[in-house]
């Protein structure tokens, strides 16, 4: 084999592998249907809303966002603009158990009665508290309006909408049983986790290692197999340019 195919093949090899590694999945997210059963001051209603859960790392922890991609229950009469006052849970499982509150912004335009009351996206914060896989599943929907109050709670025992492989601050492992602390905000009640500016936090970490840490991470690794690969070019260089005796 010539010098010149033999160099090709090295970097072909070499760009190959730390193209693999730059591609490696960083988070597993996907749209689940939930059922959301809601009772309401005129009785009980219901909707299927494909829920989405998304996270952005910011400081020690993650901005969660949980995306309602159909309305849920309805009113009677019409809702003015800014009447509705939305905000839920997501509850947490794996190496953490618990449950983050998240809040969202009313709603922008008046909702016409007897109609799907559209969710704004709602968000709030979530801390590791120990390391390991977490995953997220959307949990109770609170809808306050018109001084009045529907509970949403999913009957359909819907799976996660994200799955993460976090590392806590400090590097603590993962174990069983519940964290401590309990939210703030909009829900009530205890929870995993401590809350922080009516965004609680529960335990679990992003991105399997967040995606700035990921990138960096997969980065180096890529350039160590491309720094390899190269050394191996130089190594087929020389030895092709090598005078014969």
């Amino acid at each position: 084999m010539s010098n010149q195919k033999r160099t090709a093949l090295a970097l072909t090899a070499a760009l190959a592998g730390s193209a693999v590694l730059m591609a490696a999945p960083a988070a597993h997210a996907e749209v689940v249907n939930v059922n959301y059963q809601c009772q309401t001051p005129i009785g009980p209603k219901g909707a299927v809303s494909p829920i989405d859960i998304k996270g952005v790392k910011s400081g020690s922890g993650y901005r969660l966002t949980m995306s309602f991609r159909q309305g849920v229950s309805s009113s009677p009469v019409e809702l003015g603009k800014g009447a509705v006052n939305p905000s839920a849970v997501i509850r947490l499982g794996g190496a953490e158990q618990g449950e983050v509150p998240v809040s969202g912004p009313a709603n922008a335009a008046a909702i016409p009665a007897n109609s799907p009351i559209k969710i704004n996206d709602l968000s709030g914060t979530y801390t590791p508290k120990k390391s390991g896989k977490v995953t997220f599943t959307a949990g109770v929907l609170t809808i306050k309006a018109l001084g009045t109050t529907t509970t949403c709670t999913p009957k359909n025992s819907p799976g996660p909408s994200l799955e993460l492989d976090v590392q806590a601050p400090g590097g603590s492992s993962s174990g069983g049983g519940s964290t401590g602390g309990s939210t703030g905000g909009s829900t009530g009640g205890s929870t995993g986790g401590s809350a922080s500016g009516g965004a609680a936090s529960g335990g679990g970490e992003l991105p399997r290692t967040g995606p700035l840490d990921s990138a960096m991470a997969l980065g180096t690794l890529g350039g160590t197999v491309l720094l390899t690969g190269a050394v191996g070019v130089l190594w087929l260089t020389r030895r092709g340019q090598r005078p014969t005796g």
